[in-house]
């Protein structure tokens, strides 16, 4: 065997190192993912208690005979395991992004930023685009909206486009720092530390790919 075929390309053992998650973080997305189903699980409790626990979607409820005789309050418009559980989903799907880009990362061959910095900027223009054009609004607009990014709860708490304008400039952003990252520009640890800034909670992924380069 030559000695070419053993060696080991230097970039491959970066991107193998940038592909890991440390040990701590592994187990904090992990909790995400039980926290992410435990959000559902409440969710899905209030269809016990409340006979519309959300306005926005009328016919998501449960024939009189499975309810309990008990009504939740509610904050704001929804019940208040329906609010908890929501947030839940909100604050855990990063986590869950991390979890999947752990666990499935070597198995694809997309690049790290793909996981890190494309997937939460085109869910964000998936969710900003929906909140705006598809979304059932409840009346009056709440502080209470559970959004994704706090651009999105500019909007969803006020029914202002400029927000969701905002939110759109900040996903593409997202997309410009996947490609710099891509093409391994100096500017990409910066620009996908700006999109995880201003994309949070969604772009917690992104920031983790900031913190990468610098300590790689």
């Amino acid at each position: 065997m030559s000695s070419d075929a053993l060696q080991v390309d230097p970039s491959d053992s970066d991107n193998q190192r940038r592909r890991s998650l440390p040990a701590w973080l592994v187990r904090v997305a992990t909790l995400g993912v039980y926290a992410l189903v435990g959000g559902f699980v409440l969710m899905g409790a209030s269809l016990l208690t409340n006979p519309v626990p959300d306005p926005s979607f009328p016919w998501m409820t449960l024939p009189e005979s499975f309810r309990i005789g008990y009504t939740q309050p509610r904050i704001e418009h929804w019940p208040v395991t329906y609010t908890v559980g929501l947030w839940l989903l909100v604050f855990t799907l990063p986590l869950v992004l991390l979890y999947a880009y752990d666990r499935y990362g070597r198995r694809f061959s997309f690049s790290p930023s793909a996981w890190l910095a494309a997937l939460p900027a085109t869910l964000m223009l998936a969710f900003t685009t929906y909140c705006r054009f598809f979304w059932p609004k409840p009346h009056p607009a709440t502080w209470n909206a559970p959004s994704y990014t706090l651009v999105c709860w500019g909007y969803c708490s006020t029914y202002d486009p400029l927000w969701s304008n905002l939110a759109y400039a900040v996903a593409l952003s997202g997309i410009g720092a996947t490609y710099l990252a891509y093409r391994e520009s100096t500017y990409a640890e910066h620009a996908l530390a700006s999109f995880g800034i201003l994309a949070f909670p969604l772009g917690v992924p992104a920031l983790f790919g900031a913190y990468r380069r610098r300590n790689v």
